[in-house]
């Protein structure tokens, strides 16, 4: 059976959810399709300290509950089911879940997210929220006045390595080469802050701590050259080696960069596809907040509103 709607979202973090409810308060009945994970990065994520209108400190999973919540009650059908295949070629355009489901629809707003890359160590999974973090923005505010450390040697880590020297007392950059990957520029502002210092030729090997409560209190670092452990002292770890954006799917169908982050038109969220939007984190590397998210659901579902308003014009 197909299930028609004039809007379709793709994805259920900030973006998506926000965007199902500007699309249903403008009575466009949208369908959104949960995905994996329902509710996003933001399910995995125990205090949020900065999303506005909140005196105190928000779970995660309980602000993206309420989003859910807002979303169904303006009107939006939430559908748990994972997109499979797409195809833009021609409107309605079409989409197929897990079961064979399929979905059309006048309009399409993809808000899939992106995920952190980890190191893969069980240890890392164990103290994830506890002082294992993935973003310096979200997270370094609680760790003002200590130490901690930054895994990478790209943009990313570099960034969040001088992001974090307003807060923690010493940030150590651990890299499992020699030299690192930044742009040049970043590079002179990393070697010329006092609080930073570079750990070269090393990776960490496991992140130790206690359980009652949960929090981190060192990791074992592994020599690249030699193999060698020693233990380091450090109340954080933060883990920056690059984000993948949910966008498998959509290749080959709408335009996307070399990091296969969605192209968008300047100050929109409209795709290489007229009537094809994105928000969110699958096409922003560079803020990846939950409100910045937000804001761009809100930007596709009025792009898509005007976009079906003027189609059903003609």
């Amino acid at each position: 059976m197909i299930k028609h709607s004039k809007v379709l979202i793709i994805g259920s973090g900030p973006a998506g959810y926000t965007a199902a409810i500007y699309a249903a308060r403008a009575m466009l009945k949208p369908t959104l399709v949960q995905g994996m994970q329902p509710g996003g990065q933001l399910t995995i994520t125990t205090d949020v300290e900065n999303y506005p209108g909140f005196g105190d400190v928000i779970q995660g999973p309980w602000l993206m509950q309420q989003m859910e919540k807002q979303a169904k009650s303006v009107g939006t059908e939430i559908i748990t089911d994972m997109i499979k295949s797409v195809d833009f070629s021609e409107r309605p355009f079409k989409a197929v879940g897990d079961g064979g489901q399929i979905y059309t629809a006048d309009s399409v707003i993809i808000s899939t997210g992106a995920q952190a890359r980890w190191l893969g160590l069980e240890s890392e999974k164990k103290f994830s929220g506890f002082g294992v973090s993935a973003c310096a923005t979200c997270d370094g505010f609680f760790f003002k006045d200590k130490e901690v450390i930054v895994v990478g040697g790209g943009n990313s880590a570099v960034e969040e390595a001088l992001y974090l020297t307003g807060m923690a007392s010493k940030v150590y950059l651990v890299h499992r080469r020699d030299k690192l990957r930044a742009e040049k520029i970043l590079q002179d502002r990393l070697f010329a802050n006092d609080k930073i210092e570079c750990v070269w030729n090393s990776e960490i090997a496991e992140i130790v701590g206690e359980e009652k409560p949960f929090n981190v209190n060192g990791v074992k670092l592994k020599s690249t050259i030699d193999g060698k452990i020693t233990d380091m002292k450090i109340d954080g770890v933060f883990v920056a080696i690059g984000h993948d954006p949910a966008t498998k799917i959509f290749k080959g169908h709408v335009n996307m960069d070399k990091e296969n982050y969605i192209i968008t038109l300047p100050d929109s969220t409209q795709t290489s596809v007229e009537g094809v939007f994105a928000a969110g984190d699958v096409k922003d590397k560079t803020y990846r907040q939950a409100v910045t998210a937000a804001g761009m659901g809100c930007m596709a579902a009025l792009e898509a509103e005007k976009f079906i308003a003027e189609k059903e014009a003609k």
